[in-house]
């Protein structure tokens, strides 16, 4: 019954009495608190600890609504509202990774918020976030938590070695050359995953595909060009090779947090995690810097996050309390406490106070934002790296030419978007 229910505006599927794990299912008594579910996706250590206290702060201003917090693995939480929002047991309130909320909207599954509670301070919030939580020009959901990708280095290595955060790609294997030679550590380690190559791409100007032209662009001379910078950082003086292990996230974070290599390129999401590090004590060591620019001398990174979408097939009372919650959980307050206590990046600018620029994590990727580039609002856009990462992992291990490589990618991008053209 729940792949019928049509987002088309949120006066109509409130009207819609359809269960939920918000509904029946959760156990509201009648004349009782409304319980509703949120389904949080962050990291259950870093993260989870600070959202479950606002639930609590939440719950406190407002007798009449409970939150049933659930944290969800990230990897698993696509798969798993995808197939309850299908079927029943979808929960209320999801924290939903941008790439997802078009494809969900597209479904029918998020109820559209344009004009409700929850985006009624909308001028808050950063322009381009609130573009994508749109789909076919409804908004479907609220800006949460923003990331993008930045160079991330070891102040104290750089000084050492005599030189200062590079600007292109060149630059930045000329230094590693040079930290090698000065404090024998690597300069650079890279990453063989295909959304850490997504800068290489845009410092060509190109992306994976052109979702306007409706065209499949990851063989075009520019992204060939882009994808062979991006193999050519693997190898050479003070350049780490490519780790192809299934732990390779961990080590390359590993080694930087720790001083073994002096640069990586990573998101602000690890900035607790950076500062456990025995090189990051003195958290001023950390150094933050727009990541690379390519042969068209602009350096773009991909703009990640989250937004706070809700259930199109929860009945009136549970979306009515879900759209309270949304509003709650990003508010200016909630921002600045979730910035502080997770080091994450506000989505509203109000939430950028003295306090949370004081943390030069925070500060510093709030410094590169301007190089972030919004994902096209394409449902399928996310899927598309995947078959990236299965031939940038052979590509960089060895295994595969990149010719090749690319390839096979496009034929199996072309499975995803069948109506684009190579």
């Amino acid at each position: 019954m729940r792949r019928g229910i049509a987002a088309t505006a949120l006066v109509a599927s409130l009207a819609l009495a359809a269960t939920a794990c918000g509904g029946s299912d959760s156990g509201d008594e009648a004349g009782g608190p409304v319980t509703i579910t949120w389904w949080d996706t962050s990291n259950a250590t870093n993260e989870a600890p600070t959202y479950q206290a606002l639930v609590k702060e939440f719950e406190a201003a407002n007798k009449d609504i409970k939150v049933k917090y659930v944290n969800v693995p990230f990897d698993q939480a696509q798969v798993k509202f995808d197939t309850a929002a299908g079927s029943k047991g979808a929960p209320d309130v999801l924290r939903s990774e941008v790439g997802w909320t078009p494809a969900f909207a597209k479904k029918g599954f998020f109820a559209p918020l344009d004009g409700t509670e929850a985006l009624a301070e909308q001028d808050k919030f950063q322009p381009s976030l609130i573009e994508q939580a749109k789909y076919e020009g409804k908004t479907y959901g609220v800006p949460f938590t923003t990331d993008t990708l930045a160079l991330v280095y070891n102040k104290a290595l750089f000084k050492k070695a005599g030189i200062e955060a590079p600007k292109t790609w060149d630059d930045l294997k000329k230094a590693a050359a040079t930290i090698k030679d000065k404090t024998g550590v690597d300069g650079y380690w890279g990453s063989t995953q295909a959304y850490y190559a997504q800068s290489f791409l845009y410092g060509e100007g190109t992306d994976t595909v052109d979702a306007d032209a409706k065209k499949i662009t990851v063989t075009s001379p520019e992204a060939k060009k882009a994808y062979g910078t991006w193999q050519g950082l693997f190898k050479g003086k003070g350049l780490h090779k490519a780790d192809t292990t299934a732990d390779a996230y961990a080590h390359i974070q590993d080694a930087f947090v720790n001083g073994k290599v002096a640069s990586i390129v990573q998101g602000p999401w690890e900035i607790t995690n950076f500062y456990k590090g025995s090189a990051f004590k003195d958290k001023s060591n950390l150094g933050i810097a727009t990541v690379p620019a390519g042969s068209t001398g602009k350096a773009g990174a991909p703009t990640g996050g989250h937004n706070l979408s809700v259930y199109a097939g929860s009945d009136k009372a549970h979306q009515e309390a879900s759209l309270k919650f949304v509003k709650f959980m990003t508010s200016a307050k909630a921002q600045e406490t979730i910035a502080l206590k997770n080091n994450t990046l506000p989505t509203r600018e109000d939430a950028y106070t003295a306090e949370v620029k004081a943390d030069p994590g925070i500060a510093g990727y709030q410094s590169v934002l301007s190089a972030a580039q919004p994902r096209p609002a394409l449902p399928e856009y996310s899927s598309l790296w995947g078959p990236l990462d299965d031939e940038l992992i052979k590509i960089a291990g060895g295994k595969e030419s990149l010719d090749k490589g690319l390839g096979n990618a496009e034929t199996a991008i072309a499975k995803l978007v069948p109506d684009f053209t190579k």
